[in-house]
């Protein structure tokens, strides 16, 4: 594959004309953001493949979704173990997985890219690839992953082996490959800060950020606040697994609160850091979401571990916990606000960590503004039920006023019954991305490899709808949420934290239905900005 640099030169030259002719009183700020549009400046922000280097195989190998975007090269490995070493010894290196689990995460975290197989958008891979600013493609669904190696089709490529993937176009290369550079440069500072102002009391434009890092990074990018804070992803490191897998594993309840204090006392210290990096600034703070399947090894490998007998007790522990966890349709089964009830200690102790990082940080004069984010509820008396153990918890730790407490709008009947779910919060974020999934009844980590580029190339879908928004189904649900929550609540804040608040065309969508303001991941934010002032002219 050649990608040519024209694109970002022409953009980067684009970007000083406009600025020199509002400088010199020939255009408006306004004008300026009307003339540049979103493609233009996502050419300057990221890394991409201009061409192969001598002797690279000018052929593409394969190709799947583009994830995370930016480019990378690196040396295949097929485990994070093997990754790890490779980085040890000073090699670039590139994971390569069917797909990914929390027990990846310390490769993927020095990875310079990142591949899967399986997967879609918002997978694992996705989610945390995006999060870092680390480049992925998902679903590539050519791919065979061999014992040393991977195929596809009769190509093999050894562990070793180099390679290079594009995480904005989805293309997997054999061989080495020249990177572009990313041209930021002051003018898109000015321009940005013009949409800004465009924006202003229209729409708002936040960061998803799991960490003090992200959210330092996001604020350097000009997120107003976060918008999602996704807790799980704080238990992924090294040092908490054990300790979420010990409250998984605890047989009473006793041994479940002893786990949790653990996992509230390293919690208070992320939250502590998120809430500094962003003082005087909104920081919406998701309650744990995923299965806890998700947390644990794969049921699978440790079945094979155990026929080997290699398994010793913990490792026997597990098995039956993965078993007993296992749903046929765990993105619908047990989790958000239902694992709450089956496991209710765990959102009081995430809330009180968390009030009591905001204490902590009052005392050190940190000016904290958090609102907390019940997921996946259904009914009024599943808010109300979130809100009571997360109001106990701030007057156990002595918050002082009332926890701003709102949920997630992430399944049809959620919003449908909007009016309902409002008279137990203060506000709502919109999850596209479920929303979408359970709308049309799509599989997200499953029909991208499957089907769907097939509907999209026959016309049978306009579009991808987890890459755009579906205007007459999913849109509507959201115009009904937001028209049914403020028909209960006037003036209910309204926010959309999945992918489709960083896409262009999603975000006009969105403005059009009365959302305050929109949450993606830090890589996306220049452009939404952008995006957000362009949709409030019409543009």
């Amino acid at each position: 594959m050649i990608v040519a640099m024209g694109r970002s030169s022409e953009a980067a030259a684009l970007l000083r004309e406009v600025v020199a002719q509002v400088a010199g009183g020939g255009l408006t700020p306004e004008d300026a953001v009307r003339r540049v549009g979103p493609e233009d400046i996502a050419s300057l922000l990221h890394a991409s493949i201009i061409d192969e280097a001598d002797g690279a195989d000018e052929s593409e190998l394969t190709r799947g979704l583009g994830a995370s975007p930016g480019a990378a090269v690196g040396r295949v490995y097929l485990t994070s173990e093997a990754l790890l070493d490779a980085v040890d010894r000073g090699e670039q290196a590139i994971l390569v997985r069917l797909e990914t689990s929390p027990d990846d995460v310390p490769g993927m975290s020095v990875a310079e890219g990142i591949l899967t197989a399986r997967g879609g958008l918002v997978s694992h891979a996705a989610l945390v690839a995006r999060g870092w600013g680390v480049p992925c493609v998902v679903g590539a669904d050519e791919i065979r992953i061999l014992d040393g190696c991977f195929s596809v089709g009769e190509v093999v490529v050894d562990e070793g082996d180099t390679i290079a993937i594009d995480g904005s176009s989805g293309s997997v290369t054999l061989g080495s490959a020249r990177i572009s550079k990313p041209e930021v440069s002051s003018e898109l500072w000015h321009l940005l800060g013009w949409a800004d102002d465009v924006a202003a009391g229209h729409l708002a434009v936040r960061a998803n950020a799991d960490t003090a890092e992200d959210a330092r990074a996001a604020r350097e990018v000009g997120a107003v606040g976060i918008g999602l804070c996704r807790t799980e992803h704080m238990f992924l490191a090294p040092d908490r697994l054990p300790i979420i897998r010990a409250m998984i594993l605890a047989e009473t309840e006793e041994e479940e609160i002893e786990a949790l204090d653990r996992l509230a006392a390293v919690q208070r210290l992320d939250f502590v850091g998120i809430l500094e990096a962003m003082d005087g600034l909104p920081v919406t703070v998701r309650l744990l979401d995923p299965p806890l399947h998700e947390f644990l090894p794969d049921v699978e490998g440790l079945v094979v571990a155990d026929a080997r007998g290699e398994l010793d007790e913990e490792g026997h522990r597990l098995l039956e916990a993965a078993r007993h966890w296992a749903e046929a349709n765990p993105m619908i089964g047990t989790r958000g606000v239902r694992l709450a009830h089956v496991r209710p200690n765990l959102y009081r102790i995430q809330a009180r960590a968390l009030f009591e990082a905001v204490v902590d940080r009052r005392a050190a004069g940190g000016d904290p503004q958090v609102e907390v984010m019940i997921p996946l509820t259904v009914s009024g008396p599943e808010v109300a039920q979130a809100r009571i153990w997360v109001e106990e918890a701030a007057a156990e730790v002595g918050l002082g006023e009332d926890p701003v407490v709102g949920t997630m709008i992430e399944t049809p009947r959620a919003a449908l019954v909007a009016g309902g779910l409002a008279a137990h919060a203060d506000f709502f974020s919109i999850g596209s991305n479920d929303l979408t999934q359970l709308t049309f009844g799509f599989s997200r980590d499953d029909v991208a490899g499957r089907f769907l580029s097939d509907y999209v190339g026959t016309g049978l879908l306009e579009h991808d709808p987890f890459d755009r928004l579906d205007d007459a189904a999913v849109g509507e649900l959201i115009d009904l949420a937001v028209e049914r929550g403020r028909a209960v609540v006037p003036g209910l804040k309204v926010g959309v934290c999945g992918e489709h608040a960083g896409d262009p065309v999603s975000i006009r969508r969105l403005l059009a239905s009365g959302v305050d303001y929109l949450s993606c991941s830090p890589a996306r934010l220049p452009v939404a900005r952008l995006a957000a002032a362009r949709a409030v002219l019409g543009v």
